[in-house]
């Protein structure tokens, strides 16, 4: 058996020249940004969950939206957000050196669990952040139900 004697700053530089061909080979982000139709990119606004003693509150993060860009809706105990967010068209003629921000249609939805009461959830919209309360039933805790029988 022969001793090999290791040498870190060689394994470095070999995990540098791996890396550094991984991004030659990466095709030029630019070219995704040539025309004005070509900077739609999938987006999903970000959603916090939380419960208080009222019910479940969904409040969902849409800056640059209105709210009459935004649709709710629940079927089959699934609440549904969806929207768009349009690009201004005094942007499209722009020669831009960045673009991060994201236009297009969006749809988030989450499952409602447990004894919620979806025919009476509120929701208001301001400052971009559209908050969602789904009531929950008041026994909700103990799954306990009171049924009155004719």
């Amino acid at each position: 058996m022969s001793n090999t004697i290791w040498d870190p700053l060689k394994s470095v530089a070999a995990l540098h020249n791996q890396i550094s061909k991984v991004f030659e080979e990466a095709p030029d982000k630019t070219e995704w940004f040539d025309d004005a139709s070509s900077c739609m990119c999938a987006w999903k606004p970000p959603v916090d969950i939380y419960e208080t003693g009222e019910g479940i509150v969904l409040i969902a993060e849409l800056p640059g939206l209105a709210k009459e860009d935004v649709s709710l809706e629940v079927k089959e105990n699934i609440l549904s957000i969806k929207g768009e967010r349009c690009m201004e068209r005094k942007h499209e003629q722009r020669n831009f050196f960045r673009k991060e921000r994201c236009f297009g249609t969006f749809h988030r939805a989450f499952k409602l669990e447990g004894h919620v009461n979806p025919q009476n959830i509120k929701a208001k919209f301001k400052d971009g952040l559209l908050e969602i309360l789904v009531p929950t039933y008041k026994d909700h805790k103990t799954g306990k139900v009171k049924v009155d029988i004719d």
